[in-house]
């Protein structure tokens, strides 16, 4: 992931960049941060944040014309926040004083010509830069018209509190000195900044380029037709109305202008959004109430504390986070796109040490949700599909954070599962059933049924193939195994004359769709909605109203979608939408492999979907029922209610992980015999073990199979490499089949083996 491409993505989300308050305010105040002081009354905190950016917060929490609400949120509900009120009880109510650093002096001078607003401004902030100023000022004090506002409005202590700060700086102000020409200021100043508003300029003879009466500037850099004079100020015109935060504005960029002049940079370079500019933060607002604004009880003085609490209570707070809202795998690392990908950046650059980000990047389930809820179209699934890809290739990839899953996708492409057969008496197909390893895993009776309809109801023949698409290996970034997988297959559909796939599986069918366009494919759920639904028993006892959750892979998918939901009809039940469902559905918590890298995660994202409503639900995809299922949710597969038996507990969770193997196995087997007719020898059984059902449950948490034991166990009384437990007669042994080391603690007993205990690691044992 090159620096070009770790700026596109970090651009495409927009959670860091600033509210509409910040960038309408044309010196870029933190309203949302001072807001959020206020509510929690730390007057402090707001005051330095206001202070930050405003060097006279005294003066302008009672002047300023407040720009910034005219990017409000609130204000395309009801009312915008009363931003300069909250500033205020900021600075009336703060006791302490900001610091900010002075650098060591520099030899250029600058000659401040006016001393209001926007020339005290420039002054201050290159007086903080160590350059020495020199102000003149026609009048005998400094402010400029700002001592024309009622005192009720500005009181006089106020303007002298925010001007003790010159005490902090260096400089020289010169006071009744008019200045009606320039000449005898461009010897001795290395630069000048006029501060005493652009209209003026007519009045004196300045020597600068006039154009209708006013000064003609550079908008970005305020630099005139002389390189080393810039202007600006006098309570400067905003929108036809005079403006003291514009003029302060102006003294901050002339500051910024005159320091790069003296430093030799460019003026212009990287200022695009110093003034006031539209922001780019997304948020939402659909949902939120019109609140009043607060009036205060004395608009002279400003909001008492409780005012300023509930005034500060209806700013939304602007953030985006809408990717982070629907997505639990976002929420738990308690950041943001943005952040992610800098992270991923910098775990795909460590050479050597500790790859810290390995574990987010495994985690997501790739479903692509934050994509489609992104304003910019950001996706984290992309970035994490990508970074596995790297990861496997530069050998960084842990091997055992998938070792499970890409096992079991090796069972499903093996002799013992895989399958290809015309439908007898043909010996040609116009069709084929790919049932998909899952559903023939969970409910294998389902697959014989369904390809029995299909058999009667198509014509031309319909085949049948079972194996695995290849959806770990792809989700794991094995992307060398995953092409093998994928060509592996598109041979054995060659083979059968390259007919039409009908597949029962949402990933499938996906995947089948990116990467084999050339194939013909369908689910079957478009497939019963066109040709009709089996005749006979329809499940009994379930309630006539399912939530439906549609399949991750299927988002985009909305003729699949509509299918699923027109064939619930024609079964006799009503629907409800869940709340994000279609294209904005969740994943179920196996999308990615999420399941066997992140296990605390997979569960967060299954216990909120099954959350989001009390009804029973209904799925499409084997996984999705069965995840749900094993959570305590009531839950169907579209299949339940067509070819379920009588007494079929929704609730009930699917096979375990060694059974889904045997399921497989017993489904081949059993199609062979029933089908076509075909013997199947099965394989003797070397080893037999006797485990309990409670420690068959914590093998399934730690992913160990009935089949990892049995391999243990044979390895262990073959080679003698195994302890006993004198007092209880138990061998301990260890056997490293992949990549995970399997420890198993057994006895002897009879002709079978007693498992007591077993676990895992992938701590590599050296001789």
């Amino acid at each position: 992931m090159d620096q070009k491409l770790l700026r596109q993505r970090e651009a495409k989300c927009v959670q860091d960049n600033p509210p509409g308050c910040t960038t309408n305010c044309p010196v870029h105040v933190d309203a949302r941060g001072v807001i959020a002081s206020v509510r929690k009354e730390d007057y402090a905190a707001g005051y330095a944040l206001f202070h930050k950016m405003v060097p006279f917060p005294g003066i302008i929490s009672r002047i300023c014309d407040q720009p910034c609400q005219q990017g409000c949120k609130r204000h395309e509900i009801d009312e915008s926040i009363f931003v300069r009120f909250l500033e205020k009880i900021c600075v009336d109510h703060n006791n302490t004083e900001s610091k900010f650093t002075v650098l060591p002096a520099k030899k250029q001078r600058v000659a401040i010509v006016g001393a209001g607003l926007s020339g005290l401004t420039a002054a201050f902030e290159l007086g903080r830069k160590g350059y020495k100023i020199d102000i003149f000022e026609a009048t005998d004090r400094l402010g400029g018209s700002i001592w024309n506002i009622p005192e009720s409005q500005l009181p006089r202590q106020v303007i002298r509190k925010d001007f003790a700060i010159f005490e902090k700086v260096s400089l020289e102000v010169h006071y009744n000195s008019p200045m009606a020409s320039l000449d005898n200021l461009y010897e001795e100043f290395d630069a000048i900044y006029l501060g005493i508003g652009l209209c003026k300029a007519k009045e004196l003879n300045l020597g600068l380029v006039l154009t209708d009466g006013k000064i003609e500037l550079d908008k970005l850099s305020l630099v005139t037709s002389n390189s080393k004079v810039f202007a600006g100020g006098s309570l400067r015109c905003q929108d036809g109305k005079r403006s003291a935060i514009t003029s302060i504005a102006d003294g901050k960029i002339a500051a910024t202008s005159i320091d790069r002049c003296l430093q030799n940079a460019s003026l212009t370079a990287n200022r695009e959004n110093e003034r006031a500019y539209a922001s780019s933060l997304y948020t939402n607002i659909s949902g939120i109430k019109a609140e009043p604004r607060v009036t205060a009880a004395d608009s002279g003085s400003g909001y008492t504390k409780a005012e300023a609490l509930s005034e500060a209570n209806r700013c939304l707070l602007c953030e985006c986070l809408e990717c982070v809202k629907v997505c639990e795998y976002l929420a738990h690392y308690k950041g943001y796109p943005k952040r992610y990908v800098r992270e991923v950046y910098n775990n795909l650059s460590i050479v050597m040490g500790i790859h810290r980000a390995n574990n987010m990047i495994n985690s997501c389930s790739l479903c692509g949700l934050c994509e489609q809820v992104c304003p910019g179209k950001l996706s984290m699934g992309e970035i994490c599909r990508q970074a596995r890809q790297v990861m496997v290739e530069t050998r960084k990839m842990p091997p055992s954070t998938h070792d499970f899953a890409l096992r079991d996708m090796q069972f499903s492409t093996g002799e013992k599962f895989t399958l290809s057969r015309h439908q007898p008496g043909h010996t040609s197909s116009e069709s084929v059933f790919y049932p998909g390893c899952q559903l023939a895993a969970s409910s294998p009776d389902y697959v014989e049924q369904i390809y029995r309809f299909l058999g009667e109801k198509l014509t031309g023949g319909v085949g049948l193939m079972l194996g695995c698409c290849g959806a770990p290996a792809s989700w794991a970034g094995q992307e060398v195994l995953f092409q093998v997988t994928m060509q592996s297959f598109e041979k054995d559909w060659s083979s059968m004359g390259s007919p039409k796939i009908i597949t029962a599986c949402p990933t499938c069918y996906s995947l089948f769709k990116q990467h084999l366009p050339e194939m013909p494919v369908e689910t079957l759920w478009t497939l019963l909605e066109r040709i009709g639904l089996p005749d006979g028993r329809r499940l009994t006892g379930a309630i006539q109203k399912l939530a439906i959750h549609d399949s991750c892979t299927t988002r985009c998918d909305t003729r699949i979608q509509t299918s699923v939901r027109n064939l619930l009809g024609k079964l006799g039940y009503q629907l409800e939408e869940l709340p994000l469902s279609r294209e904005h559905t969740v994943c179920c918590g196996y999308g990615g492999l999420m399941l066997y890298a992140n296990k605390e995660v997979a569960h967060k994202v299954i216990n909120r979907r099954i959350q989001e409503s009390e009804l029973d639900y209904l799925t499409y995809c084997a996984m999705c029922r069965d995840n749900f299922a094993g959570q305590g949710k009531r839950s169907y597969h579209l299949l339940d209610l067509i070819f379920c038996p009588e007494g079929k507990n929704p609730a009930e969770a699917g096979p375990g992980l060694s059974e889904r193997q045997v399921n497989r196995a017993r489904l081949k087997q059993t199609l062979l015999e029933k089908v076509w007719g075909e013997r199947v020898e099965e394989a003797p059984v070397n080893i037999k073990v006797n485990i309990a059902t409670e420690v068959i449950a914590i093998m399934e948490e730690r992913q160990i199979l009935i089949s990892d034991v049995a391999k243990v166990i044979e390895y262990a009384e073959s080679t003698g490499n195994k302890l006993k437990e004198a007092a209880s007669g138990y061998y301990v042994a260890y056997y490293k089949p992949a990549s995970v080391t399997y420890w198993v603690e057994y006895r002897p007993q009879g002709d079978e083996f007693v498992v007591r205990n077993a676990y895992c690691h992938r701590i590599e044992i050296t001789e």
